[in-house]
């Protein structure tokens, strides 16, 4: 049995001011509790609609995770998290770096392509959707464990780092011709406005996916697809 104010807590995690605040988050899905749940994050309290093998689980039925889940369809287990204190990281290495991406699936799915590649940290201006956004950490699929996302300010970030910035943009020169430096920042902007002027000015090298249909086709790649396309070229290279 689930409690009124437990449901009304849990909901109230979706919003950033409520995370922030209780410095808590929701995560749902069997797999992404125990990714979460084996990386040693801490749980508050583990809700299932069936045992889960876990000492914090509380089980709950069907209707009342249907109640507090953001999901159209809900899974049968619900963990909430503390949110952990933002750790130092390490500058070496490849590092990916977000310019006021927004779409909570694209951030999810970015947060996963670093997992894949390896990638350790993901460099987040402070106008990026928050990673522990329901909606994040549902397309991360446990990813979020793996990856430091760091948020700060990102032109001073860039101003004061001696790494090849790379930016990507409508034009520059191809990410298939420019070799891209193990060291460097790859840098991706919004899926509506791109990277913003004010962080352009510390891009060192350009570099653009180049088209190859029609014009009159699609304007742009979804920013997602855009990172899984340079995170591929940057391992060839």
């Amino acid at each position: 049995m689930i409690t009124k104010n437990e449901i009304k807590r849990i909901k109230s995690l979706q919003n950033k001011k409520d995370r922030k605040e209780l410095q808590l988050f929701v995560a749902e899905g069997e797999k992404t509790v125990r990714d979460l749940l084996k990386s040693g994050w801490v749980s508050e309290r583990i809700y299932a609609t069936q045992s889960f093998g876990n000492a914090e689980e509380k089980l709950i039925s069907s209707k009342e995770m249907e109640r507090m889940s953001s999901l159209k369809s809900p899974s049968s287990v619900l963990g909430v998290f503390r949110i952990p204190l933002q750790q130092s990281f390490s500058h070496e290495g490849r590092i990916l770096a977000l310019d006021g991406v927004t779409d909570p699936g694209n951030l999810g799915t970015i947060i996963r392509l670093c997992d894949w590649f390896g990638i350790a940290t993901l460099i987040c201006s402070l106008d990026t959707v928050d990673c522990y956004n329901p909606k994040v950490v549902q397309a991360t699929m446990g990813s979020l464990s793996q990856v430091n996302c760091v948020y700060t300010d990102l032109v001073s970030f860039l101003k004061n780092t001696d790494k090849p910035i790379y930016g990507t943009l409508l034009t520059g020169s191809s990410v298939y011709d420019l070799p891209l430096d193990p060291e460097g920042i790859l840098l991706l902007g919004s899926e509506s406005h791109g990277i913003s002027e004010e962080v352009k000015t510390y891009i060192k090298h350009a570099i653009t996916i180049p088209r190859f249909g029609a014009e009159e086709g699609a304007e742009s790649l979804n920013v997602a697809i855009a990172a899984a396309i340079v995170l591929g070229q940057a391992f060839r290279t």
